[in-house]
């Protein structure tokens, strides 16, 4: 199996491909560049959950090479041809991918967890984890996620998140457990307080984000 990931804006895509792929990508480079030029077939791509801050590719990908969209089962999109259940498995070819439902960040957040890695989406990031402030988002919800399905997978699993601040790619669930601050709590209650007063500016395209990708429309589109 090949692994590539793409940086941009602070947003991280994974492609992972055999004959065959699985994608939480880009549009653009991933089709241009990727597909076209290595000749492979894009078969599914995933979400981790409606995104509030940017345009997905999701529909766009599947125009352009009729792969299959798929989120998890809480997802309220209106383009989504398979939704998957917590502890469901995805496989393509020799691919394996087990879903995690993660709520919390939002109430239709999953993870997903493939051998000796998991993509975290917006639950867990390096040195942080989402906010929990909007989108039906929940600190209560977000600390069973971490503590008690993130955080008991084997310390040395890499974690890839969906968004990184500092250029970082990935992290491990052993350096997140040790040394991600908001994980540094000993109650539901206290990450609560932490989460509750963070005070963050709602994402500048909350508003055009989140109804776009609940009906799979383009920037060019709205």
């Amino acid at each position: 199996m090949v692994s590539i990931s793409f940086f941009e804006s602070n947003n991280l895509s994974f492609l992972f491909f055999n004959s065959f792929s699985v994608s939480l990508s880009k549009v653009d480079l991933l089709h241009d560049l990727f597909l076209n030029n290595l000749e492979l077939k894009l078969v599914k791509v995933i979400d981790t959950h409606i995104h509030a801050d940017h345009i997905t590719g999701l529909n766009e990908l599947n125009k352009r090479t009729n792969c299959t969209r798929v989120m998890g089962e809480k997802s309220q999109s209106e383009v989504i041809d398979l939704k998957i259940k917590d502890s469901e498995k995805i496989n393509i070819e020799n691919i394996e991918i087990n879903a995690l439902y993660t709520p919390g960040h939002t109430d239709c957040s999953y993870s997903f967890l493939m051998k000796d890695r998991v993509f975290t989406g917006d639950t867990l990031l390096i040195n942080g984890t989402g906010r929990t402030d909007f989108q039906s988002g929940s600190p209560y919800d977000a600390y069973d996620s971490l503590f008690n399905k993130l955080l008991k997978l084997p310390e040395d699993t890499l974690v890839f998140p969906g968004h990184d601040y500092n250029g970082k790619k990935n992290s491990t669930i052993k350096s997140e457990r040790n040394n991600n601050p908001r994980l540094q709590v000993s109650s539901k209650d206290e990450y609560a307080d932490i989460m509750n007063n963070l005070n963050l500016p709602n994402p500048k395209m909350l508003d055009v984000a989140v109804p776009a990708n609940l009906k799979g429309l383009t920037l060019e589109q709205i």
